[in-house]
């Protein structure tokens, strides 16, 4: 992290020539060499816009909004959540990239915009190495397998079979191409040797009711998005992509647990800033938002949602970009993905 730039030296006149100077004006107070420079107006003095690259609802939505509501009280400033959807998140991530690198505009990125997209399209309106100044790693969350609960298939193990007898015949909904909700399908694919249809919705929401109405025939599906259809009976989850299981639903197992050894999907959530925004604006905004995500109220609001709190600093983030951009640009390689 770089050190705060010290500015230029202020010069100070000796206390007899200044007294000579003033000759007979009153004696004035002494000012200390800080209180001569000019002062920087404290962040955050106007609104900040956070833009989140996809429509209003669904996780990273979620994330964002209660990350901003508590900015908003702990910063003493205005944190807004500006949707701008399209692009597969692409849209709204550039957004942030053009902006003017002064702290009042930043963005909170799912990793299918910040890990998959340089990998899935020839060309982004924006540089995804060098654009950014990131912020933090905040949370992440899984996704269940999910199929209407009138379906045949009950179990793991039935879709498996399913798949298999009728190769490419199956269909799954995703969130959008491109997304984790895409992705994380075709490593299960790719890990069980089976083949099945991606049929792409514009958002999460429009995602689980495809699967409601049985336009497609399961989805990987968000925590935030599937555990009230879940509960309600409306879908049946049969595998959660997570490493362990979630503790709202426990009785769902992994998809590792099924049989697929080192399987892990997650969507993740990354706070960023553009690049050039003064360090000392990246160091408070991580700050707050660790202080933020260890305040007990905004645990449980994550915690109920299956949301999983990493709260990571701005030198840890770049790493694990990294490791996530391997992993998913390799299969997406082995896969032949491309967005069209």
């Amino acid at each position: 992290m770089r050190k705060h730039p010290t500015g230029t030296k202020p010069v100070l006149l000796r206390r007899r020539t200044l007294l000579a100077g003033l000759g007979g004006i009153g004696a004035l107070p002494v000012l200390s060499g800080g209180a001569a420079q000019a002062q920087a107006p404290a962040y955050p003095n106007r609104a900040v816009t956070v833009i989140v690259p996809f429509a209003p609802g669904g996780s990273t939505d979620f994330v964002a909004r209660l990350l901003a509501q508590h900015l908003s009280t702990r910063l003493n400033g205005n944190f807004v959540v500006e949707n701008r959807a399209g692009g597969s998140g692409t849209l709204g991530h550039g957004a942030v990239a053009r902006a003017r690198p002064d702290g009042y505009t930043l963005g909170v990125s799912p990793t299918g915009t910040f890990a998959l997209a340089p990998f899935l399209f020839e060309k982004l309106p924006y540089d995804s190495e060098k654009g950014f100044a990131p912020i933090s790693l905040l949370a992440g969350n899984a996704m269940f397998v999910c199929v209407h609960s009138s379906s045949d298939i009950k179990t793991y193990a039935d879709l498996i079979s399913a798949a298999k007898a009728q190769p490419g015949k199956l269909s799954y909904a995703s969130a959008g191409a491109g997304t984790i909700a895409h992705l994380a399908p075709e490593l299960m694919l790719d890990m069980s040797g089976t083949e099945m249809l991606h049929v792409a919705y514009r958002s999460g929401g429009l995602q689980v009711q495809a699967v409601i109405a049985r336009e497609a025939n399961l989805g990987f599906i968000d925590t935030v998005t599937a555990i009230p259809y879940i509960q309600s009976g409306e879908l049946r989850a049969l595998a959660v992509t997570s490493v362990g299981r979630s503790p709202q639903v426990p009785q769902v197992p992994t998809l590792a647990e099924c049989g697929l050894t080192g399987y892990r999907a997650t969507n993740d959530f990354g706070f960023f800033a553009p690049a050039g925004t003064p360090p000392e604006v990246v160091r408070q905004l991580s700050a707050a938002a660790r202080e933020i995500l260890a305040m007990p109220e905004v645990k449980a609001r994550l915690e109920a949602a299956s949301i999983d709190i990493y709260a990571g600093t701005s030198e840890a983030f770049p790493p694990y970009q990294a490791e996530e951009a391997r992993r998913w640009g390799d299969l997406i390689r082995r896969r032949n993905i491309k967005m069209e």
